[in-house]
């Protein structure tokens, strides 16, 4: 028997700790230092299983395309052409270039991009910001392109992001309406779609509002509502008028812990514009029949208790924040905020086991996008800052481009405009774990190591879940790829930022431990739970956003200037902005089923999130990508018009770029909208097509008055190649 026969195998806790709104508990089986399978939860109910991409963290990890070596650019940039170098000279030009550009320019020339490629990981991709922060600062990004207009909205009205009771809360609810989100593919939030089915089995009514027939709907709902994307608004408004006209509102609640009801009231009933927002009106708009609107507008005031689940891509549109706003009013003028088997419709992060690092939430959360653009970029106005720099009204001429953990051409608005941006920089360096899209235009690539090769972090889901991962060091580092923060490190030593003081992984995360008093409080024994690799909270019952604020109002007011939810918004009232206004509205939006530009390119895109995709991460997986191979969904009419069948290329296009992808013709995609999954690597040909499906080379590079990251504000036409 060899040596290697005698070595045992060794099972490790950890996680895939991608920003896709699950942190599920991983197996990592090791033998002579090679992962050599991946397991999940086998324990207690409840079980923290993971999904199709968790279970193929083993072939990221060991991808033959994962960069190896530090690399220095030799073509043109974008060509993808480099050479190999050695650690010493990539971090010495990187540092070379740093302290050029600030002596040149200043530190407003120094631009970072740092995504959540991985999170969780207290030596993230988050050390290069401190560093260059200790180096005299830089210009970063705000609004980020998932749920900036559920942020605002739920700063707006509830002055918090801790909107929303922990799962097993449906279980007391009779009735959960499920907007816009797709947790049995997206899991948004490990064990969704478990305590759904379980609300399900007690007698609880599902029904699902979506564009789609997602796998959600087909799976779980009683009823699927399909609706026009970026039109959720107005069938909302629609119900509130049901409501308000058959006098269902719950006026003690909102009299009780509201503020503003009356205002949105005379805007529902027309008193304010001269238009009533009956459901015949929001049928013209949404292509929901009256009769359904008018029908679950009885049903969600009437089947108390009931809960909402809200996704982001609804609010992922031009004034997409007027749909979560909706949302919230809706909750209120029903009296399911606060209470058991209720839903506050809210941003969704729980009062438990909420992400790592302080939850920017409260009175104090700035509304106004004018401020922040002036320290700040907006993430879809990336592209524009770096053509246009302060003499367009940005903060910065960016002269040294840094991207970390973040394919910002993939995944940011209007691609090919990112071509033409990503020549202006004198230099850009990309730090990530593959040769990227974005990593083809860098002039150094450093090659960063996945978390499972370096360990050192505490992982806790996006919103609800009452537990904490630890995550373990499964492998040494492959090949010369080093953690983020010992780059970071290395980066602070040649740049004399003496303050960055090295800590090892285990230093990192115990001191993380201590600082906070939420994991302090929650975590009763640190050396268990790193030990075990996680730590499952207790619970009794559940834990319900605002149940203190409406048992006990005079002693706990919402975290609100006015101390009460607020409906009417002074604070958006002072931004004086009529496309922000500060009661829910219905905007007709831009590139909508109403936008005059729909004669031209009649077909509405959205780009909702794959099953086999955590955004862009796991795309280059080829064992993922025959789970669900990239297509677009179109429905059998407008392919019928079109001549189009399944299995078919089609080239999508619109004024801003071309996508070649094959198509799959379904019933289960509403005519007039068609849907290209977000997250493929752009890949063009020569004449620029896209031949991976990338949705965003078709997408519009702007933002919505409140932050909103408009991705399924997009019209298109497709045809047969």
């Amino acid at each position: 028997m060899s040596a290697s026969e005698n070595i045992a195998e060794t099972v490790i806790a950890t996680s895939c700790a991608h920003d896709c709104g699950g942190a599920c508990l991983l197996m990592a089986h090791v033998k002579d230092g090679v992962i050599t399978r991946v397991e999940t939860d086998r324990g207690e109910e409840p079980q923290l299983r993971a999904c199709l991409r968790g279970y193929a963290f083993r072939h990221k990890v060991y991808a033959p395309d994962r960069l190896k070596f530090p690399l220095k650019r030799t073509g043109a940039r974008g060509e993808g052409e480099f050479e190999r170098i050695s650690w010493d000279e990539a971090l010495d030009t990187v540092a070379h270039e740093l302290k050029r550009v600030k002596e040149i320019y200043g530190n407003s020339a120094i631009f970072l991009n740092a995504r959540g490629g991985m999170r969780g990981y207290t030596g993230g991709p988050g050390g290069i910001g401190g560093v260059l922060q200790m180096f005299g600062g830089c210009v970063t990004l705000w609004g980020g392109p998932s749920a900036e207009a559920n942020v605002f909205a739920s700063r707006a009205t509830y002055g918090t992001l801790a909107t929303d009771s922990t799962r097993d809360n449906w279980l007391n609810s009779r009735l959960i309406l499920v907007w816009s989100c797709n947790p049995a593919s997206t899991i948004f939030s490990t064990n969704t779609s478990y305590y759904l089915a379980q609300a399900k089995e007690r007698g609880a009514e599902i029904v699902v509002v979506d564009p789609i027939l997602t796998s959600t709907a087909a799976t779980l709902a009683d009823q699927w509502v399909p609706i026009r994307p970026a039109t959720d608004a107005a069938m909302l408004i629609a119900m509130a008028h049901v409501m308000i006209e058959e006098n269902l509102q719950d006026q003690n609640f909102l009299d009780t812990y509201t503020i503003g009801f009356d205002r949105f009231r005379d805007y529902v009933t027309g008193k304010e514009d001269g238009t009533a927002k009956t459901p015949e009106w929001a049928e013209t708009i949404t292509g929901v029949p009256a009769s359904t609107i008018r029908n679950l507008a009885r049903r969600y005031a009437t089947s108390k208790p009931a809960s909402v689940l809200v996704g982001f891509g609804a609010g992922r549109t031009a004034y997409g924040e007027q749909f979560h706003r909706a949302m919230a009013t809706l909750a209120c003028m029903t009296g399911n905020v606060g209470i058991p088997g209720g839903g506050a419709g809210g941003f969704g992060r729980g009062p438990v086991g909420g992400m790592i690092g302080p939850v920017s939430a409260g009175a104090s959360g700035s509304l106004d996008t004018a401020r922040r653009n002036s320290t700040r970029v907006h993430y879809a106005k990336m592209w524009d800052a770096i053509l246009e720099g302060k003499a367009g009204g940005y903060p910065t001429d960016a002269k040294f481009l840094y991207v970390t953990a973040s394919d910002p051409v993939t995944q940011f608005l209007n691609t090919r405009k990112a071509e033409e941006a990503l020549q202006n920089p004198e230099f850009i360096v990309v730090q990530d774990i593959f040769m990227t899209a974005t990593a083809r235009f860098a002039d150094i690539v450093l090659p960063a190591a996945s978390h499972w090769e370096v360990g050192g972090g505490i992982l806790r889901p996006w919103c609800f879940g009452p537990y904490y991962l630890y995550l373990k060091k499964v492998i040494e580092p492959l090949y010369e790829c080093k953690s983020d923060y010992d780059i970071a490190y290395e980066l602070a030593t040649r740049l004399g930022v003496t303050d960055f003081k090295y800590q090892t992984e285990d230093e990192r995360v115990q001191e993380y431990f201590r600082s906070s008093s939420d994991l302090v409080e929650d975590v009763p024994d640190f050396e268990a739970f790193k030990r075990d690799g996680f730590y499952k909270m207790p619970l009794k019952e559940p834990i319900i956003a605002f149940e203190k604020q409406v048992s006990d109002p005079e002693h706990n007011p919402f975290p609100t200037p006015s101390g009460k939810i607020e409906i009417y918004c002074q604070r958006i009232a002072d931004l004086n902005n009529p496309l922000c206004p500060p009661i829910p509205k219905y905007i007709p939006p831009w590139e909508g089923p109403q936008d005059p530009l729909a004669e031209k390119y009649p077909l509405q895109l959205i780009n909702p999130a794959a099953k086999n995709r955590a955004h862009s991460s796991f795309d280059n997986v080829p064992l993922l990508r025959e789970v669900e191979p990239q297509t677009i969904r179109i429905n059998t009419v407008d392919a019928r018009a079109r001549g189009i069948q399944s299995g078919d290329t089609v080239e999508v296009f619109n004024d801003r770029g071309r996508v070649l992808v094959q198509v799959t013709v379904t019933e289960r995609i509403i005519p007039g909208v068609v849907a290209l999954p977000a997250g493929a690597w752009y890949t063009p040909d020569e004449q620029g097509r896209d031949l991976r499906g990338c949705a965003n080379v078709l997408t519009r590079d702007e933002f919505s008055p409140g932050g909103a990251f408009c991705s399924n504000s997009c019209l298109v036409q497709v045809k047969k190649t």
